[in-house]
């Protein structure tokens, strides 16, 4: 996690403004080749699912569990805050899973702030990253700022458009609203500057509905 500047955490540099899209930007491009996985969509993987992948790939991640409450609950939340957006909750599990390390948190946004996304996180300054006051907050304000992403509807942080009230302290800065509705489109200054970013979700949600048999369509 170190190594990725976190669009939603600019601010220090105008350079970095511009990549967590505190500067109006045109739609982002699509990659030239490989499946284009939606933002906005129903989960195809359910709790018990994403967890069974969790514990049955081998070989288990090194270090132990660090998130604050069980992967169970953890891939509820992400199913449950997903729909209740229209976000795809199961990919939004597997952004997590490639942001926290397997939720073991070796990189500078510590376990305790229920942060699952790198909400606010930049390397200059990690102490920026937001903290939320318990687990399925944090999934709420990543599934938030994932739907301001991806839907040109979510014009603003409140309820409505969104199902909740607003926890996402970043969304006002996604300018504009829907630039990116692929997964494959984040990355390059759009969430992370990484630009295997969004290519690294999609190829870790290929696996989890692999081990269940499924295919990526």
């Amino acid at each position: 996690m170190s190594r990725l500047l976190r669009a939603a955490g600019v601010g220090l540099l105008a350079a970095l403004a511009a990549a967590c899209g505190g500067v109006r930007r045109p739609q982002v491009p699509l990659p030239p080749s490989g499946p284009r996985v939606a933002i906005l969509a129903p989960a195809r993987l359910d709790a018990a699912q994403l967890a069974a992948w969790v514990r049955g790939r081998r070989p288990q991640p090194p270090g132990a569990w660090r998130a604050s409450e069980p992967l169970d609950a953890i891939a509820r939340y992400f199913v449950e805050e997903g729909a209740a957006e229209g976000v795809a909750g199961d990919v939004a599990f597997v952004q997590a899973v490639i942001e926290t390390g397997w939720f073991r948190f070796p990189g500078t946004v510590p376990a305790w702030k229920n942060n699952f996304s790198g909400l606010g996180a930049v390397d200059a300054n990690p102490g920026q990253a937001a903290s939320f006051p318990s687990a399925r907050i944090g999934v709420r304000a990543q599934v938030q700022h994932l739907r301001a992403y991806a839907d040109p509807r979510a014009t603003t942080c409140a309820s409505p458009p969104l199902a909740f009230p607003c926890v996402d302290p970043r969304f006002d800065l996604v300018r504009p609203r829907g630039r990116a509705p692929y997964w494959n489109q984040l990355g390059r200054g759009e969430w992370a500057t990484d630009p295997g970013y969004g290519a690294a979700i999609v190829a870790r949600y290929r696996e989890a509905l692999a081990f269940h048999g499924l295919a990526l369509r």
